[in-house]
């Protein structure tokens, strides 16, 4: 199935595989290319992320990991406000995508600066308001399955059966999403969110199981943990494991892949589909 996202007026086709960079405005990234809150900076990232091919642009003002502590909502705001305006006033044509689970955030974004997507870890969990933001906006949603929060999660990682319950959390909250009207949700398993190492890689090994949702599904696995410590090294080293998880990823039927790096996600896809079409012509 193809899908779709409408995206003020712009059409994101999910005929061939998209990549959404990050760009984590956060004091404790270890993203070697974090920027800082200057302008110039934010510009020379998000240019390079968009030479190298980028079809959307995630900024991130709250740290999501493990254990990690969330500012308010003014300080989240102060955080993403100099890339909004920089992005907005240097590439307006760019898809913009903001990692929030604060609704009054999302809305002011959606009103203020035109962000065309709204990237939710707690999959509206953490603000019961994000479901009217979105009603009445009408903004594509990212929907992510989490539970408790960052400070919390890596303790909640007990499940009867692992796939059951993404599948039942993301069903009971795509026929509420779709009964207020909000018709564009992308699906995202939440890798290292309340999962153990083992859990993310059952979860990785079936996650065309999800495609049963028929909704587009976003895989972020960019430099985690279920990599570096897997291998023994640090996350500034994960970057070769990274591409060989995005690979199986996309072969179990990914639609977007968050990522850090952008030019080595787009060989992936690029290989990928030639992989897929020479099979296809076999």
């Amino acid at each position: 199935m193809n899908y779709t996202l409408n995206c003020n007026s712009r059409c994101l086709d999910f005929q061939s595989p998209k990549v959404m960079a990050i760009l984590n405005m956060t004091p404790d990234s270890f993203c070697r290319r974090c920027p800082s809150s200057s302008e110039a900076d934010i510009l020379a990232q998000v240019s390079l992320a968009l030479q190298e091919g980028a079809d959307i642009i995630d900024i991130g003002g709250c740290s999501t990991r493990p254990g990690s502590s969330q500012p308010d909502a003014e300080e989240e705001w102060n955080r993403i406000l100099p890339a909004l305006r920089a992005i907005r006033r240097t590439y307006p044509d760019t898809v913009i995508s903001l990692d929030t689970f604060r609704a009054d955030v999302a809305e002011r974004a959606i009103g203020d600066w035109g962000v065309d997507i709204i990237n939710d870890i707690s999959g509206g969990m953490l603000d019961k308001r994000m479901d009217e933001v979105l009603a009445r906006t009408h903004v594509p949603y990212i929907l992510m399955h989490m539970r408790g929060t960052p400070e919390t999660m890596q303790t909640l990682t007990d499940y009867d059966d692992l796939l059951s319950s993404l599948i039942d959390f993301f069903q009971r909250r795509l026929d509420t999403l779709y009964s207020l009207g909000v018709s564009d949700v992308v699906i995202d398993p939440g890798f290292g969110f309340a999962k153990t190492i083992d859990q993310n890689y059952y979860l990785l090994r079936n996650l065309h199981v999800l495609h049963v949702l028929e909704a587009p599904i976003l895989v972020g696995l960019s430099r985690k943990s279920m990599i570096y410590r897997a291998l023994d090294i640090t996350p500034e080293e994960a970057l070769n494991g990274t591409t060989a998880l995005h690979m199986l990823a996309l072969i179990q039927g990914a639609h977007i892949l968050r990522v850090h790096d952008v030019r080595e996600a787009k060989e992936a896809i690029r290989l990928y589909e030639r992989y897929n079409a020479n099979t296809q012509n076999e």
